[in-house]
């Protein structure tokens, strides 16, 4: 899931400008999940703005609002109170503020910052796992990927800073690759102890990134 987190009242203010009325559009997925822009995220917003003298025109919480079909079919069934608005005030990744901005010719301003790609700990603890390479190893790694997990993104081994599994940036973080030894070790899987993996192939994730599945 896309971790995120609301940017600072005055920023989103800011951005807001001269814009008087706004209409508040959520994400029922990854941001009610993260509590930055579910319905309770909403309508603290909607309180805040009212407060600073801004019209909120209405609100709606789009089921996924990275969905662009589905944002603009829920954004139609909410047009007059879009249309009364001078913004739309987006509280979702940017994927979502973009699928907004995308069906409605308005101006659009985003609340949210987008973090990273994140695996769930527990409620509220957030844990990158994947960078989004396009160009896997976890087969070689044990199932960790170094390219996130290692603050330097190795790929055949640690650093010399590694200190007694400690990681030299963050003393209090296990270093990566003695993670994936161990995983190695007690999987049977030594063999990929002795191997090396070439220099990343970046040109495998063309930007943008696109993928249409076949039928």
């Amino acid at each position: 899931m896309i971790i995120s987190q609301q940017k600072p009242f005055e920023e989103i203010l800011s951005a807001l400008g001269d814009s008087r009325s706004v209409f508040i559009v959520g994400c029922a997925k990854c941001a009610t999940v993260c509590k930055s822009g579910g319905e309770e995220e909403v309508w603290q917003m909607q309180e805040a703005l009212t407060s600073s003298g801004r019209e909120v025109t209405g609100s709606i919480i789009i089921d996924e609002a990275c969905h662009m079909l589905r944002v603009g079919r829920d954004l139609r069934s909410k047009q007059q109170m879009v249309d009364d608005a001078d913004a739309l005030l987006v509280m979702a990744c940017g994927a979502g503020i973009q699928s907004v901005s995308a069906a409605i010719p308005k101006k659009t301003v985003a609340a949210l910052d987008s973090m990273f790609l994140g695996n769930i700990k527990r409620f509220g603890h957030f844990e990158q796992k994947c960078s989004l390479c396009g160009d896997c190893i976890l087969n070689e790694s044990a199932g960790i990927c170094p390219v996130t997990a290692c603050s330097k993104g190795l790929l055949n081994g640690p650093c010399g800073g590694m200190d007694e599994g400690r990681c030299e940036t963050d003393p209090d973080a296990e270093c990566a690759w003695a993670l994936i030894f161990a995983r190695m070790k007690e999987s049977g899987d030594t063999l990929n102890l002795v191997k090396s993996s070439p220099p990343k192939n970046y040109t495998k994730i063309p930007k943008p990134g696109k993928l249409k599945l076949s039928k």
